[in-house]
């Protein structure tokens, strides 16, 4: 049970399990012991010597400042990474199975990454210097930033201040308006840029355990903004955040809400139909009512997009390094008890799939340097965290277990299985080449379940930076390869490098499939379907 799974937890216990059983293996190969012994003993000498040819990764920002190039800190830095090149290397002598070695290589990269000289004041020659520059105030400010976590996030080092980013002010500001509210969603519509528009809308679905605004950032930011600009007509779900009461919602909540959105912006925009764009578990919601659609003879919905969601579950993934069916038992007992899945506690285990950028990073420069986090749009979204309903989280880890999104009827929706290859839409989908969450083998399986022409787009960033990824960032490219072959190392191999955004691209793409263009509608919402609020609305708010 390795493949991708955002849905479980890790626990500290899982970690020191493993490594339990790591150190317990070393016990019965003592002649593993004896080598790595003597290679890591070598190693030191050698740096001792001066004579090591071991040096940091340029890219480790850990070992950027300039006495790191110094006899003495260059030295430190080295045995450190000697030590832990051992460590990890014993990992491969050992003859473990694969998944009893992956675990133990997650956890022991876990434990070498806390032991880094970097991570305590006498090990940091940066935090030492500005200690002394500064004549302590360093580590008084440190220190208020640690009693702060402790008191108010839990232990963890805060990775951003989000004072400056408020909600409907500095950012989610794109004009719109509320148009329809249920007990499961709001739905936004959002005023034109052009004058004039295309006949079919764009329905966009956020994942449920988001936030929708991370596809609305700050102007210039916004995946919406930049479509309005493009001339499509754009309505946005916000999902509720779900309650202990809400335990019931599941899937078949969650799609029939997504049919509801389309029902809704197909009467306001006078069409016949809408086109649908998911974004993470928004996609995968997406194709179950797609499927559901097919089956059902439903013609609502004309073309369809999916960014950054996992399709195959057997795509391997560090996330679900210590999946099994105990912890997976663990997990849904721990939802089903609270009637949610915690936001919170989702967003620390996907810091600790990076635990040198998104913990470590900022309990050196919160703590040791005494620096305020700095403000960033994206991470003062990712704080802003919202629960996934028990309901839901059995049906996720469900469609994982089974892999139903691949195979055919594994899992009922709406009253009929799932098979994508009955889905004959055109599809735009997106994966990401360094995502830690999604691996984009995952998202390309797409290509190959779904039964409709299907053009994949692999960004060359991670997971939520290929989705904020605006068309002027100089940074942008992403791969492209009009064939779409069984494997998905083949079409990387045959893919172009396109300079840009996808944003543009899906933006041609979609255009393609929206009909003719009329004059854009002078305001939002009509008869049946009134404004109710100016956007971002009331349920982006609720806590």
């Amino acid at each position: 049970m390795l493949g991708a799974n955002y849905f479980s937890s890790l626990t500290p216990e899982q970690a020191a399990r493993a490594l339990g059983r790591w150190a317990g293996s070393l016990l019965r190969h003592p002649t593993v012991v004896a080598s790595e012994v003597l290679l890591w003993a070598s190693d030191e000498m050698r740096v001792v010597a001066g004579a090591s040819p071991i040096a940091a990764d340029t890219k480790d920002k850990r070992f950027s400042d300039p006495a790191w190039q110094g006899p003495v800190w260059g030295r430190v830095a080295q045995s450190y990474l000697a030590t832990r090149t051992s460590l990890l290397r014993s990992v491969d002598e050992l003859g473990l199975d694969d998944k009893s070695a992956r675990r133990a290589r997650f956890a022991l990269m876990q434990l070498s990454d806390a032991m880094a000289p970097t991570n305590s004041l006498l090990g940091n020659p940066a935090a030492l210097k500005k200690a002394w520059r500064t004549r302590g105030r360093s580590l008084l400010d440190g220190t208020r930033h640690l009693t702060y976590d402790l008191r108010h996030n839990g232990g963890m080092p805060s990775q951003v201040d989000s004072r400056p980013f408020r909600v409907g002010e500095t950012i989610a500001v794109t004009p719109g308006s509320v148009v329809h509210r249920g007990e499961v969603f709001e739905l936004l519509q959002y005023r034109p840029r052009t004058p004039r528009v295309v006949s079919r809308p764009t329905v966009v679905v956020p994942p449920q355990i988001n936030r929708y605004y991370f596809l609305d950032m700050s102007p210039g930011r916004s995946f919406v903004e930049y479509a309005v600009t493009r001339g499509i007509p754009t309505f946005m779900v916000s999902w509720r955040n779900p309650q202990p009461e809400h335990r019931n919602w599941n899937l078949d909540t969650y799609a029939a809400a997504c049919r509801e959105a389309v029902a809704v912006a197909t009467e306001i925009s006078k069409a016949d139909q809408a086109n649908l764009m998911g974004f993470c578990s928004g996609g995968m919601t997406e194709a179950a009512l797609l499927s559901h659609l097919s089956q059902t003879g439903d013609s609502c919905v004309n073309a369809a997009g999916m960014a950054v969601s996992l399709v195959d579950t057997a795509a391997t993934s560090d996330l679900n390094v210590f999946m099994s069916e105990e912890t997976m038992r663990t997990s849904l007992a721990r939802s089903q008890r609270r009637g949610i899945l915690d936001g919170r506690s989702l967003g620390r285990v996907f810091s600790w799939m990076r635990p040198n950028d998104l913990v470590w990073n900022y309990w050196v420069s919160n703590y040791l340097m005494g620096e305020n986090p700095p403000a960033f749009d994206v991470l003062a979204w990712n704080a802003d965290a919202t629960n996934m309903s028990a309901g839901l989280h059995a049906d996720f880890l469900d469609i994982w277990q089974r892999n139903a999104l691949v195979g055919r009827g594994q899992f009922d929706v709406l009253g009929t299985p799932i098979d994508l290859s009955q889905v004959k839409n055109d599809l735009y989908v997106v994966g990401a080449q360094s995502d830690h969450l999604v691996p984009w083998q995952s998202a390309y399986a797409a290509t190959q379940a779904f039964g409709g022409t299907v053009r994949f787009v692999l960004s060359r960033s991670g997971h939520i930076q290929a989705l904020v990824n605006p068309p002027d960032n100089p940074k942008a490219s992403y791969y492209l390869n009009p064939e779409n072959p069984a494997s998905p190392a083949e079409w990387l191999e045959g893919a172009e490098n396109m300079a840009g955004s996808w944003w543009a691209d899906w933006a041609d793409w979609v255009i393609e499939r929206s009909g003719p263009t009329h004059p854009s509608p002078k305001s939002e919402g009509s008869r049946r379907h009134p404004v109710l609020d100016v956007a971002p609305g009331r349920y982006v708010y609720e806590t």
